[in-house]
């Protein structure tokens, strides 16, 4: 096992070492067709690279494509494609990972097995199956070798990202390099499948202790997962945001929507721990009537600390109120600074005025005329004036408004009346 991990990581070296290069002269080539290039010029730049450079640059423009409010909007329309399904492993490599976890063939431990995945992703993909004991269940099954992988493409990848910061001026403001280091931390956490195991017995245990019958996560089956193979039980349902499908299970999609906001925000309030990755495939609505939480991959432990300045940040979001998000941003701050709360929020004095329009258009009934692209350019633009003044937003924070986003979208298709920023607090409380 030593040798084949070894021999691996040498193989993965030098494919990221390639990897680096391909990036660096892709971005190089902006130069050499003269002039400075712009936010835009490197932002198609890096997608085209991420596109034929692997499981860890997908994800990176995933992250990027996925959080709005924290990059330049050219970064964000441009990585959307990363969001598109990644090319499935070959079966014979999923039978050769699942046999070498858990021992023996395939059919020692599966009466069912289907070839074909449900899903797709950059890390893993997932095959529905049925158990001896005739249980159906989905198996998530890691890509090979991708541990090694992403280790060896994170290093070059960080390397690479300050030189071009360097070389580029404006990719110096997007706000990608000073992410990095924390995306490193995160995307090594979705490779342990033990550790997604006890994120999902966290959740469980969240709604055992407040008696929450109305949610529920699938079950672990621990003697047929590993650290690279996670057997679950199979939900049977429709996402949250099909809503022909979600009537055929409920009469009032709305009450579905209001019971996972509550569940959601009662576990972050209640324990500081929130599932962070809820798109619409990770949330369903099964034919029990029930809502079901899929895919603790990536999840969110926040301190009281950055709590307290999160509630006083959507208030004054909801609210209007600039002093209120200027004291939620120092208080969420993890750095020593001598900025103060009459100062911040005065500088964030002109991106209120032009909140106060969004929210015009709302209390005239105008939600169909709601432009969210608008909102995250202003949650961005308080962002860039917050590091500006010497602050640091933690990645919990990051997390927690790309969820916020998320539940802001179904909103908007399943109760448009509702602005979570605005009436967020009743969640909340």
């Amino acid at each position: 096992m030593a040798e084949i991990g070894i021999e691996s990581g040498i193989r993965g070296g030098s494919r990221t070492i390639q990897s680096g290069l391909v990036f660096l002269t892709r971005t190089l080539g902006l130069f050499l067709r003269g002039g400075a290039p712009t936010h835009r010029d490197i932002a198609n730049a890096l997608r085209d690279a991420f596109a034929e450079l692997g499981a860890t640059y997908i994800k990176l423009g995933q992250f990027i494509a996925s959080a709005p409010s924290f990059f330049p909007e050219e970064y964000v329309e441009a990585m959307q494609d990363c969001l598109d399904s990644v090319r499935p492993v070959p079966f014979e490599e999923i039978r050769t990972q699942i046999e070498r976890e858990l021992g023996g063939k395939i059919d020692s431990h599966y009466s069912y097995f289907e070839e074909e995945p449900i899903a797709s992703a950059s890390i893993a993909q997932v095959h529905a199956a049925r158990t001896r004991e005739g249980i159906d269940v989905v198996v998530k099954v890691q890509r090979p070798d991708i541990e090694s992988t992403l280790r060896t493409d994170m290093q070059i990848l960080g390397l690479v990202i300050r030189i071009l910061g360097w070389i580029a001026p404006p990719f110096q403001k997007s706000g990608i390099i000073g992410m990095v280091e924390e995306f490193q931390n995160s995307i090594l956490e979705e490779v342990d499948f033990v550790q997604e195991s006890k994120n999902i017995e966290t959740f469980d245990s969240h709604l055992r202790s407040i008696g929450e019958d109305r949610a529920r996560v699938p079950k672990v089956y621990y003697e047929l997962s590993t650290k690279r193979i996670l057997t679950m039980e199979r939900f049977y349902g429709v996402p949250i945001t099909d809503m022909q499908g979600l009537r055929a299970y409920t009469k009032d999609p709305r009450k579905v929507l209001n019971t996972a906001l509550e569940i959601w925000f009662s576990s972050l309030g209640k324990s500081g721990f929130f599932h962070a990755d809820v798109h619409a495939g990770n949330l369903m609505i099964l034919k029990d009537g029930t809502i079901g939480f899929i895919d603790f991959g990536i999840v969110g432990r926040i301190s009281p600390k950055i709590w307290k300045g999160l509630l006083l940040f959507t208030q004054g979001i909801g609210m209007g109120e600039a002093r209120y998000v200027a004291e939620g941003l120092i208080e969420m701050n993890s750095t020593t600074t001598s900025i103060t709360i009459i100062e911040l929020s005065n500088r964030l004095k002109s991106v209120f005025d032009e909140l106060e329009k969004v929210y015009e258009s709302i209390s005239l009934g105008q939600v169909e005329q709601f432009d969210e692209k608008k909102m995250n350019q202003l949650l961005f633009q308080m962002k860039e004036i917050a590091e500006a003044a010497g602050l640091r937003v933690p990645r919990e924070f990051a997390l927690l408004m790309k969820q916020m986003l998320y539940f802001d979208r179904y909103t908007k298709s399943m109760a448009p009346e509702v602005n979570l920023f605005r009436d967020g607090q009743k969640y909340i409380k």
